[in-house]
């Protein structure tokens, strides 16, 4: 009774690695004990676990612990968990002693002495010459230190590594590496431990030297119309940049192409979160060009801005008000909105002698904004503005509004929507016979495809494709032969813009976050100003553009054009 007892608490107690024989039958280490301890690092104790033999198992134990047995060299290991290591103990060094490494002792030894091998003792001190690091040899190995384990001695024998130096001949230059082992290196024998230093200095070396893309990230609704002409534009910047030898400079390294992550955010703040934790979370991503919008730009910039490894992203046309320094690592090259109302009621008051103006808006960031700086400009010019109606992506019918502006006077109707909106709007005027006259933001761009329905609308925008300058000309033409013939929006000639921005950027600060960021928020304040296709970009301490000016087009037989004022 007393000795089935036992065997249940040393089978309860058991843990450690467990031990399969040749004869199928199992082993598992026990726990050290403190009677143990001077020789549980060499000799792991095991009990058998067969049904009928486990008063033998006992036994067996209790003789190899008073003879201090080797476990069979036939077992073999299968780890079921960590082996438990002792912590080295600390030897007091005499006056003149050389320091050597302490041992620590490694379930591989434990292995090495269960299998009768010799445990490894360490290498003399070596020096390689590499002249070209492409024809790399590791030495051969050091002759090893025979001895008995040092467990049972309770010194080591042998010699120990103190450092080992390797200088490597570049055709760039020579790195030289020298290296002390920890102590748990000391287990390890020559070769592996001459590799494993040899491979640290190729390692080094080849950091020393940027290869590979240069990763920017590319986010917008590009399941939609909206979204076509900025993921076009972007590509094709992307494609002429490394046509040309890729981003080159001083710290961007001879010559590294581009490489776009693209993440389509479907104009939706939920979406455009998720992507941003995705683009943010990978450590090759450097830059983001997106988002298209302002709601998803305001919901992703807030993962970009924070962390401990903040994202550059740069906006092509994101225009509401609020985004102007969100935080520190936003930047947009369109101006916002606060510039698009006030050109529009200008261009109403002035142009088109408007004095009673109906207002449409989308109720959200884009749409509010437009809505605010629209009325608060027309009424300082002594406009009126009669009624200001919200729609949302459900509304069937704006019916109800347009009968209420009619009853009111309105002689000018403000769309601050997207394009489908405005769609049902000029659908449900043609039906009433309405002959307003309407403006609206850049929100509008694209609604040419819509053709007669179009016609005559009057849209703000940072960019229109007819704009005079040769820059801008070759885009055009270039964007015309990529993509059969079409036209780019200021979507695309933003991304475009984004594009080579970020590529002088790199090529002179680095492809690193933080110092994009460092130099962007010197364009034009202390670094030139960059000129592109969408006019010259000078960032302010918010990262807009305050300089950058709206013009009016107009739709003419289905296309947007510049607007000549009457």
């Amino acid at each position: 009774m007393l000795l089935r007892e036992a065997q249940e608490r040393e089978v309860a107690a058991s843990d450690g690695c467990l031990r399969v024989g040749n004869d199928g039958t199992e082993a598992r280490d026990a726990p050290a004990r403190p009677h143990e301890r001077c020789c549980r690092r060499m000799l792991p104790a095991f009990e058998l676990r067969n049904a009928k033999g486990h008063e033998v198992a006992v036994a067996k134990r209790a003789a190899a612990l008073e003879h201090r047995e080797q476990p069979p060299i036939h077992l073999r290991e299968r780890r079921l968990d960590r082996v438990p290591v002792r912590p080295a103990r600390k030897r007091q060094r005499l006056p003149g002693q050389p320091v050597q490494a302490e041992r620590v002792p490694h379930a591989l030894e434990r292995c090495r002495v269960a299998s009768g091998e010799q445990p490894l003792q360490g290498v003399s001190e070596p020096t390689q010459a590499l002249d070209d690091v492409h024809a790399l040899k590791l030495p051969a190995p050091a002759p090893m230190a025979r001895g008995r384990c040092p467990h049972r001695s309770g010194k080591p024998r042998g010699n120990h590594v103190t450092r080992m130096r390797i200088t490597l001949r570049l055709p760039f230059g020579q790195l030289n590496l020298a290296a002390r082992p920890s102590p748990l290196e000391v287990t390890c024998g020559g070769p592996l431990r001459t590799s494993a230093l040899v491979g640290a200095a190729l390692v080094l070396a080849a950091c020393s030297r940027p290869s590979g893309p240069i990763v920017i990230g590319l986010a917008g609704p590009f399941s939609q119309p909206r979204g076509t002409s900025m993921l076009r534009a972007a590509q094709l910047a992307v494609e002429q940049i490394n046509a040309r030898g890729g981003v080159k400079g001083g710290k961007a390294g001879g010559g590294r192409p581009l490489k776009l992550k693209v993440a389509d955010d479907s104009g939706s703040e939920n979406v455009a979160m998720r992507v941003a934790e995705q683009l943010y979370a990978d450590p090759a991503v450097v830059a983001v060009v997106g988002h298209l919008s302002s709601d998803p730009s305001k919901a992703a910039a807030r993962i970009y801005g924070g962390g401990a490894t903040p994202l550059v992203m740069v906006s092509p046309s994101a225009s509401n008000p609020d985004l102007g320094g969100i935080n520190p690592y936003f930047f947009r090259i369109c101006p916002s909105d606060l510039q698009h109302g006030t050109e529009l009621a200008r261009f109403a008051w002035q142009t088109l002698a408007a004095r009673r103006a109906g207002i449409i808006y989308l109720n959200d960031d884009y749409g509010r904004g437009v809505r605010h700086t629209f009325a608060a400009a027309f009424t300082r010019l002594g406009g009126v503005v009669v009624e200001a109606d919200p729609a949302v992506p459900e509304t069937r019918s704006l019916e109800p509004y347009l009968s209420r502006m009619r009853q009111g006077g309105v002689d000018v109707l403000m769309l601050a929507t997207e394009r489908p909106e405005a769609e049902l709007a000029l659908r449900e005027m043609q039906a009433l016979g309405l002959r307003w006259p309407v403006i609206g933001g850049d929100a509008l761009t694209g609604i040419e495809a819509d053709g007669a329905l179009a016609e005559g609308v009057y849209v703000s925008s940072a960019y229109l494709a007819d704009r005079r300058d040769e820059r801008n000309g070759a885009f055009v033409a270039d964007y015309a032969r990529a993509y059969q013939g079409q036209r780019p929006d200021h979507r695309g000639a933003g991304a475009y813009d984004v594009i080579y921005l970020l590529a002088r950027v790199i090529a002179e600060a680095g492809p690193d976050r933080k110092a994009i960021r460092d130099n962007l928020v010197q364009v034009g304040r202390g670094k030139p100003s960059f000129e592109g296709v969408t006019g010259t970009v000078i960032f302010d301490a918010n990262g807009d553009v305050p300089g950058k000016q709206v013009m009016i087009g107009v739709i003419r037989d289905g296309r947007l054009v510049t607007e000549t004022e009457r």
